[in-house]
């Protein structure tokens, strides 16, 4: 009759196991077996199931001796058991060589999240029972399975153009004690959950409690320098001009139609409060401001730095530099232009680097002028009057005067004539240009 009773017991929970998707598994190589919903955790050498609901173990050796692994007593003369409480093994004739770890699912009790920020780092603490899975082994010692959490918030991150809202992930285990966050820029709600792994196999809802971390209550501040060169002519021209500045930490170019004017941008997280701007040539303090963003004006050849760093009442950010060197002046012209469409040398225009004036004339054989301009970035297109200009050779004449010129630099007489700049030559004027002479207008093809 007992064995009746087994056979129908075991096709139940077949039954069971078909309809409501139960587990029937061997736990052990003492031939336990569980049934119900469970879920098995490897904790090193050892292997544990954790019940959704109840505990229900069976022998499939028959009857034996039920004990608790600290040696008590549970049950005796019996194929199967309800326990309460895990940590179980058989006992068949002596044979106590594989115990089952076995628990009950339950939710830790009384936990609760607070938070410390502070300028470097987020502190968040965890109090309450949290319930790890211990038990002792047949040996004596004792094991423990820490649960799984993980600790989701959204943080400020640069990405290359703002600071914007990006999601951040943490993994650890379950437990009270203190959690280290990095230094958080704005407000936001900092979610600890915990046993995905478990309540996702058993088709529970996500367990989770939350921290906030109000707006007023964040004291970490950073930026980001970035800058911009501010430069004359159409929007996407391509540039005559010899190394060209760009929005870089290191800008490496020249003064550009008249001075290179520079805006620096701080990019601050929204707690910033002070700025301050310091601009050296060399070891010379040049200048310095206090406005969140900045621009300045490079009027000399030179090596630049402008530090930025910023502050609130509570913390200050890494200091941040970019670097500016100046070359300089430099003024060629080309001999020939083909202004025939091609999109190759289709203007007559100069190179240039570092130039704060600059003016051109052209003139016809016949010395009528049919063309003037004063952007070195700019040039003549080959039309007089909207009209192409005929082929042949055109006269021009060229004043210019480079940054690294004296403030008070002068023309040489009336006549437009070319003086080379050296370095240290006697019959050279630093920074001034004058040029004159024939440039070739050839249409082709």
């Amino acid at each position: 009759m007992k064995s009746d009773t087994r056979h129908k017991w075991v096709l139940l929970g077949l039954i069971v196991l078909s309809t409501f998707n139960f587990q029937f598994s061997t736990l052990s190589a003492a031939s336990v077996e569980c049934v119900g919903t469970a879920t098995q955790l490897v904790n090193g050498r050892d292997t544990l199931f954790v019940f959704k609901d109840e505990i229900h173990l069976r022998s499939t050796r028959g009857d034996v001796d039920w004990y608790k692994t600290d040696g008590s007593s549970v049950a005796t003369a019996t194929d199967e058991i309800y326990p309460d409480e895990g940590g179980y093994f058989t006992v068949l004739a002596g044979d106590t060589s594989a115990p089952c770890y076995v628990f009950l699912y339950s939710l830790p009790d009384d936990l609760s999240l607070s938070l410390a920020p502070d300028c470097n780092a987020t502190t968040l603490t965890l109090t309450g029972d949290t319930k790890p899975f211990t038990y002792t082994r047949l040996d004596g010692t004792s094991g423990s399975y820490a649960r799984a959490c993980s600790i989701n918030y959204n943080a400020l991150a640069w990405n290359g153009e703002e600071w914007a809202d990006s999601a951040a992930q943490m993994l650890s285990s379950l437990r009270a004690g203190n959690y280290i966050l990095p230094a958080l820029y704005a407000g936001t709600d900092i979610q600890l959950c915990y046993d995905a792994d478990i309540r996702s196999r058993f088709g529970l809802d996500s367990a989770c409690i939350i921290a906030t971390l109000a707006p007023d209550d964040v004291q970490a501040v950073n930026f980001q320098l970035t800058s911009l060169v501010t430069s004359r002519g159409t929007e996407g021209e391509k540039s005559n001009e010899r190394n060209r500045p760009t929005s870089q930490d290191l800008i490496e170019g020249s003064e550009y139609s008249g001075a290179l004017e520079v805006a620096f941008y701080s990019n601050p997280t929204p707690e910033v409060k002070f700025f301050r701007w310091a601009i050296y040539q060399s070891t010379n303090l040049l200048a310095t401001r206090h406005d969140q963003d900045i621009r300045y004006t490079f009027s000399e050849p030179g090596s630049y730095r402008v530090v930025c760093s910023v502050n609130n009442q509570y913390c200050a950010a890494d200091s941040m530099e970019v670097t500016v060197n100046i070359s300089e002046s430099y003024l060629a012209v080309p001999n020939v232009f083909t202004p025939n469409g091609d999109g190759q040398n289709d203007e007559f225009r100069v190179a240039y680097r570092s130039l704060r004036e600059f003016h051109c004339w052209v003139y016809n054989r016949w010395g009528h002028l049919v063309y003037e301009w004063d952007d070195p970035a700019k040039g003549w297109d080959g039309n007089i009057g909207n009209r192409p200009a005929a082929e042949g050779a055109y006269f021009y004449v060229i004043r210019a005067l480079g940054t690294d010129a004296a403030k008070d630099a002068r023309y040489v007489g009336l006549k437009a004539s070319y003086k080379k700049k050296k370095a240290n030559a006697e019959d050279s004027v630093m920074g001034v240009y004058q040029l004159s002479g024939d440039i070739n207008l050839l249409r082709g093809k």
